[in-house]
C-alpha cells in the first residue's frame, strides 16, 4: 500500500506540473504544447533535472538557473495540493475508475482556482470539454447516471445565468459555464450543495474584507475558487450534509 500511495502521489505531482503550464499559457493565449518548460523572466528552456516537480523547486531555492529570477511558490504549491488531493480521493473512492473521474475535475478546478485568482476569469478551454467529459463519464462511470448529469449541468448553468442578468453582470459568463460542468460530474441535488456551499463562503470572506479591510461591496471576488471547494466538498460529503439537512427537526 506505501509504493501505491507513493506512485499515486507521484502520479499527482506530475500531472500538477502540467497543470503550471496550463494555469500559465491559457491566460496568455498560448500553446500548452510549445515551446518547451522556460524562465518567464529570461526565457531560458528549463533542463528536465531542473523541472522535476516540487524536487526541482526545492533544488534550485526558489530561483532560476539561469537568471536567478524567482520561481513563483505557486508551482510547487499546484503540484502538492495536486498530489494529496489524489491521495486523499482514494479514501472514499478506491482505486476504481470513479476515483479516476473525480481526479480529472479535481486537477480542473485546481487550473480553474488558480486561473481565477490570478486573472479572474474562467477559460472556456477547461469549461466547456469539461462538461461533455462530466457527462460521458457519469453516464458510464460514476453513479451519475445521464439524466441526473444533464439535469445538473442545465440546472446549475440557467440558475447562475438568471443571477447574472439579476445582478446586471455580478456574475461572469465563466462561472456559469463553471457551474454548468461541475453539475455534469455531481448532479442536481449536489449542484445546489455546490451552490449553497459556495455562496455561503463567499459571503463570510466579502463580510470579512467589507468589515476588516475597508473593502466596498464592489470589490471584485473571484467566485471560481469557492465554486471549485464546494464542488468538492459536495463530492466528499454531500450525501451526509444532504441528509443531515432533510432531516432537521425531525
Amino acid at each position: 500500500m506505501t509504493l501505491l500511495f507513493l506512485f499515486i502521489f507521484l502520479i499527482g505531482i506530475a500531472i500538477g506540473s502540467f497543470l503550471n503550464v496550463v494555469i500559465y499559457r491559457i491566460p496568455r493565449d498560448e500553446s500548452i504544447a510549445f515551446p518547451a518548460s522556460h524562465c518567464p523572466s529570461c526565457k531560458q528552456e528549463i533542463p528536465w533535472y531542473d523541472n522535476l516537480p516540487v524536487i526541482g523547486y526545492l533544488l534550485l531555492k526558489g530561483r532560476c538557473r539561469s537568471c536567478h529570477g524567482t520561481i513563483s511558490l505557486r508551482y510547487p504549491l499546484v503540484e502538492l495540493l495536486n498530489g494529496m488531493g489524489y491521495l486523499y480521493l482514494l479514501r472514499p473512492f478506491g482505486l476504481t475508475w470513479e476515483w479516476a473521474a473525480y481526479c480529472v475535475l479535481f486537477s480542473s478546478l485546481i487550473a480553474v482556482t488558480f486561473i481565477d485568482l490570478s486573472h479572474q476569469i474562467v477559460p472556456d478551454l477547461i469549461t466547456l470539454p469539461g462538461m461533455a467529459i462530466g457527462v460521458i463519464v457519469s453516464s458510464t462511470i460514476l453513479p451519475t447516471g445521464f439524466l441526473n448529469s444533464i439535469t445538473g449541468l442545465f440546472l446549475g448553468g440557467i440558475l447562475f445565468y438568471l443571477i447574472a442578468l439579476l445582478s446586471r453582470g455580478g456574475m461572469g459568463g465563466g462561472d456559469i459555464k463553471l457551474i454548468a460542468m461541475i453539475g455534469a460530474f455531481t448532479g442536481w441535488k449536489a449542484v445546489l450543495l455546490t451552490i449553497f456551499v459556495s455562496a455561503l463562503a463567499g459571503s463570510v470572506l466579502g463580510l470579512f474584507l467589507m468589515l476588516y479591510r475597508g473593502k466596498s461591496r464592489k470589490y471584485p471576488v473571484p467566485f471560481g475558487p469557492f465554486l471549485a471547494a464546494g464542488a468538492m466538498i459536495s463530492i466528499l460529503w454531500g450525501n451526509p450534509i444532504i441528509f443531515w439537512y432533510t432531516h432537521l427537526g425531525t
